[in-house]
């Protein structure tokens, strides 16, 4: 059994994200123009740090995949800037893949009023990581993503470990390495993006590099399951007149038909775009192509390379 993990501030000071940048030194000195250049310098380099950790993103896209194909979830979990990261990337699951809300899912120290409000003091205590993540009942189906640029974070860590003991497969999103979040997960995904322009302010470097894995984790394992074909999002959810357009330009890209062919597949389909697909590059009737897409689990290409 893993020994709990405490926070000890002399450990947090430690840590490269909460070191002094010495590049910003006298950033409040410097002109407005040299000032942006020197956040824009560190930028870049989140790009290499996220690159060094491909081989485990790409290991946690498969394993997040093989979950969702076979009825699991993907949930994160996170705290302050973490958790907000976690929850957009969560909340554009559905209109950009039609994914029922409950796949992804995300879990923030402080619940949902800590998206538009500072409650972080919620993020020290491990109890209420392990009863928040026991409410979304983990198994052996699901996985859990606990993202922290720390990696100490107590919320999270008790969550990941809880998540873990009841089978789900954990996956941890630091910016530091060997920390207590990397050794409570199966899988871990570090990004060093070192000190930060703002000392400490991990919403900046360490905040785009979770966004950046967290697009690659989810929009990869749709990609993997199907829900685009191509380059494609052809599984978008046309709910209004701007993603209607959307949809009836993917059908003509997808298809090679003109425009009026592909509105007259979309309406025929009930407005579902991978429907209206198969209908297209298949001949198959809306209710043909609905079925062969279920039969294959939604996963467009499959779904018309059956019936060729």
């Amino acid at each position: 059994m893993k020994r709990k993990f405490v926070a000890k501030p002399e450990a947090i000071s430690s840590l490269a994200t909460e070191q002094r940048n010495r590049a910003s030194a006298n950033l409040d000195r410097e002109s407005t123009l040299t000032l942006v250049q020197i956040i824009n310098r560190e930028d870049a380099k989140v790009a290499a740090a996220v690159r060094k950790a491909l081989p485990q993103i790409a290991k946690a896209v498969d394993i997040i995949a093989d979950r969702l194909r076979r009825g699991g979830r993907l949930i994160y979990v996170g705290a302050g800037t973490s958790g907000r990261i976690a929850a957009l990337d969560a909340s554009e699951c559905p209109p950009t893949f039609s994914t029922d809300p409950r796949r992804v899912q995300f879990l923030i120290a402080g619940g949902p009023k800590a998206l538009g409000a500072a409650v972080e003091a919620n993020e020290d205590s491990r109890e209420l990581g392990t009863k928040d993540m026991a409410k979304r009942k983990p198994g052996n189906q699901d996985v859990v993503v606990g993202i922290a640029a720390s990696g100490r974070t107590p919320f999270t860590v008790a969550a990941v470990e809880y998540a873990r003991r009841h089978g789900a497969a954990t996956v941890a999103v630091t910016c530091n390495a060997n920390s207590p979040l990397e050794q409570a997960a199966q899988l871990a995904i570090v990004t060093p993006v070192g000190p930060e322009v703002v000392s400490g302010s991990s919403r900046m470097k360490a905040g785009t590099a979770q966004k950046m894995v967290l697009n690659m984790l989810s929009t990869g394992a749709m990609t993997r399951l199907g829900y685009v074909y191509g380059n494609l999002m052809v599984n978008v959810h046309p709910r209004n007149v701007k993603l209607v357009e959307r949809a009836i330009r993917i059908l003509q890209d997808a298809a090679e038909v003109d425009r009026n062919t592909a509105a007259a597949a979309l309406e025929k389909s009930g407005k579902s775009a991978p429907v209206a697909l198969v209908m297209l590059k298949t001949g198959l009737s809306p209710v043909q192509a609905r079925r062969q897409l279920k039969k294959c689990a939604g996963n467009v290409r499959q779904a018309i390379e059956a019936q060729s």
